[in-house]
């Protein structure tokens, strides 16, 4: 199967994920289905993966924001209740 200077439709609908596969491949090499699908199932499970990490990152910030928040509030209520209190100073003269 070659198809010369004509890319397979797998390297022509993936685009940048098939890129770099396309790249590494010259002209005068066929392009194979079996190694297009391959190195693109390949490409999508690492781009998966990255994603997954990153998903488990963004959950370990967001409790982290969530705890500075609680923190911020229980802060600023504190302040709140200093302002609020009237204060009296006794002057035993």
């Amino acid at each position: 199967m070659s198809y010369g200077t004509e890319l397979p439709i797998p390297c022509r609908i993936a685009g940048t994920l098939s890129h770099r596969l396309c790249q590494k491949i010259s002209e005068d090499e066929s392009i194979h289905y079996e190694m297009v699908n391959a190195t693109l199932l390949n490409e999508f499970l690492k781009a998966h993966h990255q994603i997954q990490e990153l998903e488990v990152s963004n959950a370990q910030q967001q409790k982290q924001i969530d705890v500075l928040t609680a923190a911020l509030q229980k802060v600023s209520a504190q302040l709140e209740m200093s302002k609020a209190a009237p204060q009296t100073v006794l002057n035993n003269r």
